[in-house]
């Protein structure tokens, strides 16, 4: 795994849980992030929350410091779950999936898949475009690649890391900025 490239990685968690994007569990997992979100080799750049999935887009020094974050995030995820909806017992349906991201292009519509993925499953739920907005779920409020002026529109402080590589910190804007009203993956740009 080159050190130079971020991946995009999805973790899913079992079925029977409650809906992951409960108000409460987005801030408990903000919360955790910001704890965790850079950890020397690794960093957590991105994320939105769906119903029984994560995606994030990550970046790291390697596979082994990548599995060792992940570890981390995952550890995190499985305790703000139990944590929020007052459980116990294993969360985590298996392994995580990665994809290595490697061009620039490649890059910007994992960006645009990760930010809009909300907007991506209305569309596929009701055939209907969702009004364009930032999900609340996702790391879009701290997000400074926004077009039509829109700039990061939280002061909170981010649960997220600032990206180190070219590809995340530059590469990716060759191929234009995220329009709020995309859908990801249906060819609406």
């Amino acid at each position: 795994m080159p050190r130079d490239c971020p991946s995009h990685v999805t973790v899913r968690v079992r079925s029977g849980l409650p809906s992951l994007r409960e108000r409460r569990f987005a801030a408990e997992l903000e919360r955790s992030l910001r704890e965790t979100c850079e950890r020397g080799e690794f960093r957590v750049v991105h994320y939105s929350i769906q119903r029984d999935h994560l995606h994030l887009l990550v970046e790291s020094a390697g596979k082994q410091a990548l599995g060792r974050g992940m570890k981390a995030v995952s550890a995190r995820i499985a305790r703000a779950v139990n944590r929020v909806f007052r459980r116990s017992g294993p969360v985590l349906a298996g392994r995580y999936h990665l994809r290595v991201l490697r061009a620039p292009r490649e890059v910007r519509n994992a960006v645009a898949y990760v930010l809009l993925n909300a907007r991506r499953h209305g569309w596929k739920r009701t055939g209907t475009a969702p009004p364009p907005r930032i999900d609340e779920a996702s790391s879009g409020r701290w997000f400074d690649g926004w077009r039509q002026g829109r700039g990061a529109v939280s002061r909170e402080p981010p649960p997220v890391s600032r990206p180190h590589t070219w590809l995340l910190r530059l590469g990716w804007r060759r191929h234009g900025l995220i329009d709020p009203r995309e859908i990801p993956g249906a060819g609406a740009r």
